[in-house]
């Protein structure tokens, strides 16, 4: 009896997590004329949302990833796929509140539910999970997964990132990283393998860059929420074929550009940071660029952060390969998590002047104590360089969708008086 009463339950989350990633579509379509082309891939990639646990990689074993952190050129050279369990959904954040305390981050919760309400599927899948340990809402859930029966691989994190000790620190948990996979996969890791895999995630690494590159462009050449859609497939598709698609993304803008074809002509060019988005939940970049904003810029970690950096190696041996891959990883990572602050406001503020950033908005989850710190010193900065900067604190709820829009519509309206006035 009690059985049947849990998976209606989860049959009814479910439900309402495909109307969430409907919703979502909807809104990314309506009120943005003329998409490219292109974007249609990167749509119907996002559309899987409907039903998470789908079977891109069939034949092949998955690993599950829960952070930026995790090497995924490790996963590769072991012909493994990962897959990103990261959530954004407010139905899985519910079912998540079950297992954890009710001021917990949105985003450790909505993981947590996923894992929940897709438990019997997600197990028949996942291979190992990985998980670093990058704040104490995420160590905490490890003991969470391991109760719902997934085999869980931790990542210690150093807490500083430019000291000998954490570099020798990363280096050992990469290499357990790397055995762990060894025994998951049943392939073995071999120079051959691991660079194979560098070559192709340095391929989907140019192809970004190319796309960051176009969107500097003043004007706009593309709404920044579609951007976000381009990152999540990355998250979810298969790496050769997301790639390609990129490339035709970037060839359709660069047509465009000689045509003369543009978007959100003199709207307010924002940077988005703060704590990150997370399929299919798109609330704050949809509601900014709803308002007549346009987001040219982020600093996240389900956004520009996962593949702006790439690995460099001169040396095909596989111990220079593996610190390579693990120098990847920790040293440009501008976590919140890490000790000192100072690099992540100074690629902050590179961001501000690179992409001509007219203001920045800077939302945190209910719970999310690293971002939440870490408001005073960003605020502080931006400040002095006389950025505006906008302050939110939401989860994934849509009930305060309407508050929340007003004061981003405050701020937008704010930013535009500014810069009539100059």
């Amino acid at each position: 009896m009690e059985e049947n009463r849990q998976r209606k339950i989860r049959k009814s989350l479910a439900n309402r997590l495909a109307l969430e990633a409907r919703e979502t579509l909807q809104r990314a379509e309506r009120g943005f004329p003329d998409p490219p082309e292109a974007m249609g891939y990167f749509l119907e990639v996002f559309r899987r949302w409907e039903n998470p646990v789908f079977s891109f990689a069939a034949g092949k074993t998955v690993i599950g990833t829960n952070c930026t952190l995790v090497p995924l050129e490790l996963i590769l050279a072991c012909d493994a796929v990962p897959l990103r369990l990261c959530n954004g959904s407010f139905a899985l954040e519910q079912a998540g509140a079950e297992f954890m305390p009710a001021r917990s981050c949105s985003l450790a919760k909505a993981t947590i539910g996923m894992l929940s309400v897709f438990q019997e599927e997600l197990k028949a899948r996942l291979a190992m999970v990985v998980v670093p340990a990058t704040c104490d809402q995420k160590r905490k859930a490890i003991e969470t997964m391991g109760e719902l029966a997934f085999k869980v691989h931790p990542m210690e994190v150093p807490s500083a990132k430019n000291t000998e000790e954490a570099d020798f620190y990363w280096q050992n948990s990469v290499k357990k990283l790397a055995r762990a996979l060894e025994a998951a996969t049943g392939n073995r890791i071999t120079a051959q393998r691991l660079m194979a895999a560098v070559r192709k995630m340095q391929l989907a690494s140019f192809a970004f860059r190319r796309l960051s590159g176009l969107q500097q462009n003043d004007p706009p050449l593309i709404y920044g929420k579609d951007l976000f859609f381009v990152m999540n497939a990355f998250l979810y598709d298969d790496l050769d074929r997301w790639t390609a698609a990129v490339t035709r993304l970037n060839d359709e803008l660069e047509d465009r550009k000689k045509q003369g074809s543009f978007v959100a002509r003199n709207a307010p060019r924002i940077l988005l940071t703060g704590s990150p988005p997370a399929p299919p939940g798109l609330k704050i970049p949809l509601l900014i660029e709803e308002t007549g904003a346009i987001v040219v810029a982020d600093e996240l970690c389900s956004c520009s952060r996962l593949l702006y950096d790439t690995v460099v190696s001169g040396e095909p041996r596989i111990y220079d390969l593996m610190a390579a891959v693990a120098d990847r990883y920790l040293k440009p990572c501008t976590c919140p998590f890490f000790d000192s602050s100072e690099d992540r406001q100074r690629k902050l503020m590179e961001l501000v002047r690179r992409f001509s950033v007219d203001g920045v908005v800077y939302p945190v989850y209910s719970g999310c104590q690293l971002y939440q710190m870490e408001q005073r010193d960003v605020g502080k900065v931006f400040r002095e360089a006389a950025v505006p900067i906008l302050f939110i604190e939401s989860d994934y709820s849509p009930e305060d969708g309407g508050q929340v829009a007003t004061r981003i519509e405050a701020f937008v309206e704010s930013i535009q008086s500014r810069k009539s006035r100059s």
